[in-house]
């Protein structure tokens, strides 16, 4: 099922150049939940990529990493105006921002939607496939299985990952390759933080979906075919009694 474990990043960084170098410095908060306890605000400062000094709110103080690093550390340590505006900033600037995101995004979720049809198994090991095909859900953690008369299927199953659409909404593919009993029953089950049960699928063998499509196409021809003939008629009614019949002898 979908794991709990979420992790948010807020990223503040400051680049300043001379010379050819390079420095900069980045604060980010990270996150599994809300509680104060399983967020951790941390500072880093760098020059040409080599992070000399950090900032840990779980340690509480400056730590140094090169020998500028510690020298650094240690000024900064001295100054107690500073290091309690740092360590306060796990919950000035990371839980209070980390809260505004969990109501606003976090905590969302579109449940998925689900196409099952039949495929051409690859392997050529069975005569038949079967496609789960799930779409448009969020968050990104899902769970798909086979269920074959009630009993859940782990073999000749193979999966795709989740995959972004790019909207942040995100899909994914399940294929069951399999012999063909009669009657029985083959389903397919998602599993989603936005669903309160399991969403279950059942494939209905009763009609190969060629032969569906085929029907569906032929109904659609001759519905169209029934209206264009009916167009045709009230046509012709109408032009017929708008026409003046002239007597012959």
């Amino acid at each position: 099922m979908a794991s709990s474990f979420l992790c948010l990043s807020l990223l503040f960084i400051i680049l300043t150049t001379a010379d050819g170098f390079m420095h900069y410095s980045e604060t980010h908060c990270d996150s599994n939940s809300t509680e104060l306890k399983d967020i951790k605000f941390i500072g880093s400062w760098y020059c040409n990529k080599i992070e000399y000094t950090r900032f840990d709110s779980s340690v509480g103080k400056f730590v140094g990493l090169t020998e500028y690093g510690v020298k650094n550390a240690e000024y900064w340590n001295n100054n107690p105006a500073l290091l309690a505006e740092w360590r306060a900033a796990q919950v000035t600037y990371c839980k209070n921002n980390i809260d505004i995101d969990y109501q606003a995004v976090l905590t969302k979720s579109a449940p998925p939607t689900v196409r099952l049809h039949s495929s051409i198994p690859p392997s050529g090991h069975h005569p038949a496939m079967l496609v789960c095909s799930v779409y448009d859900f969020y968050p990104k953690y899902i769970k798909v299985s086979w269920h074959r008369d009630g009993q859940e299927v782990t073999s000749d199953v193979t999966s795709t990952e989740e995959m972004a659409d790019g909207d942040w909404y995100y899909q994914t593919h399940s294929h069951l390759e399999y012999t063909p009993r009669s009657g029985e029953k083959i389903s397919c089950v998602v599993e989603h933080a936005s669903l309160k049960e399991p969403l279950i699928t059942d494939w209905d063998p009763s009609m190969p979906e060629s032969e569906r499509n085929k029907f569906a196409i032929g109904a659609s021809g001759l519905i169209l075919g029934l209206i264009l003939s009916l167009a045709g008629f009230i046509y012709y009614r109408r032009k017929a009694r708008g026409r003046i019949l002239v007597p012959t002898n």
